[in-house]
């Protein structure tokens, strides 16, 4: 499995994935700033994403939903931070309402960082959460497997 480690850290606020890939850094970077080949993989399987606006410039917003099962969007969002192609971005996420505006009250700082790994790609996301009920609450909804299963699918990708 692509996912080696997922380790949560409740007193600094944050859950660290990291996963590794037989494939160079900027085939991996690919999954992100393609958003056609992100679809494939943002999102648990059964939950496939669309995203509606795509561009990795500081400053710019990322919009997408995910579709469950029954037919429901679940919108979210990222504002860009940085980035630094291809080794790594940073953004703010959160959950959009049902027009996919950026609803404020529930964000998280995420950061991803990829470089070379004995012979591929190691990837790392950090994801740093505002305060420990929205972890909590984040977890209860099935995050932490979410990100596993979603992650999971990178390497049929490469």
């Amino acid at each position: 499995m692509t996912v080696t480690t997922i380790e949560k850290d409740t007193e600094a606020l944050t859950l660290t994935l990291t996963a590794d890939f037989a494939a160079p850094v900027e085939a991996v970077w690919e999954l992100w700033a393609d958003p056609r080949k992100l679809e494939r993989w943002w999102g648990p399987p059964g939950y496939p994403a669309t995203f509606v606006e795509h561009d990795l410039t500081p400053g710019a917003l990322v919009t997408y939903y995910m579709t469950s099962p029954e037919g429901d969007k679940h919108h979210g969002w990222w504002r860009i931070g940085t980035v630094d192609a291809p080794r790594g971005l940073t953004i703010e996420d959160g959950f959009g309402d049902a027009d996919g505006k950026p609803l404020t009250d529930k964000t998280g700082q995420l950061r991803m960082r990829l470089f070379e790994h004995e012979g591929g790609t190691r990837m790392e996301l950090f994801d740093q959460f505002p305060s420990l009920e929205q972890m909590e609450e984040m977890l209860k909804m099935g995050m932490e497997e979410g990100l596993r299963q979603a992650v999971g699918q990178m390497d049929a990708l490469l």
